[in-house]
């Protein structure tokens, strides 16, 4: 079993649930849906399910600590009780706004402009939890591409199991898999249609939540979701 660190908003959120209804699985339940609204022009169903087979896996989420196994002195339910702790004394903030983006050829939900406070949160659960993470294999590391990756980005694999962290990390809420360059006007649009009239506002960051797998390349799904502390205020 191996478990990550995400946030997303509750279950019944409008976005979780678009957003749900986009990839065609709700994490929080495991049920199976049907794509929201129209496909994207040019999409059949087998398309669009290969758009987002990689996203699908993991949930709709944004990554603050990456999916890891369990280190040997640790169990599941001790995992669970240090959520509980940390959420506890980690004040709630709020992401100004979200926009759809682009990641190379993959989009995403992303912020609208800087987030500081979203930036040390996601630091704060890299370094926190990392008791908890068991080493990457070799066979991990290999999965990794490290001769792709920028010298930072390797430091933070081999010292953190994940690339994508501290000056390099960037919050992301994946929507597809990668899109080809000639479609890639088309599919901003229609993420902007199905997704815009959900981001006019604040995304309120008020939990922290633990997605688990079972076994390798099943589906995550939420295992604990855990509320953070009033708003500017630990306790």
């Amino acid at each position: 079993m191996r478990f990550a660190l995400y946030f997303t908003p509750p279950a019944a959120d409008p976005l979780t649930r678009t957003a749900a209804r986009w990839l065609g699985r709700d994490a929080f339940s495991g049920e199976i849906l049907a794509p929201a609204g129209p496909l994207p022009d040019g999409y059949d169903a087998a398309e669009h399910a290969a758009l987002v087979a990689d996203p699908v896996r993991y949930g709709f989420h944004g990554t603050l600590k990456a999916p890891f196994s369990l280190a040997d002195s640790c169990t599941a339910a001790e995992l669970v009780t240090a959520l509980k702790d940390f959420a506890s004394v980690t004040p709630a903030f709020t992401i100004p706004r979200l926009t759809v983006g682009r990641l190379g050829p993959f989009f995403a939900l992303v912020p609208d402009g800087p987030a500081p406070e979203l930036e040390a949160f996601a630091a704060a659960c890299v370094r926190d939890f990392e008791p908890f993470r068991a080493p990457l294999s070799a066979a991990d590391i290999i999965r990794r591409k490290p001769e792709t990756l920028t010298e930072s980005e390797r430091a933070h694999l081999h010292a953190w199991g994940y690339p994508y962290v501290f000056s390099d990390f960037r919050f992301h809420m994946t929507l597809t898999g990668p899109v080809e360059e000639t479609a890639r006007d088309a599919m901003h649009a229609h993420l902007d249609s199905l997704f815009a009239p959900l981001l006019d506002r604040p995304v309120p960051v008020d939990h922290i939540t633990l997605f688990a797998e079972t076994e390798r390349g099943a589906p995550f799904r939420v295992h604990a979701n855990e509320a953070l502390a009033l708003e500017g205020k630990t306790t």
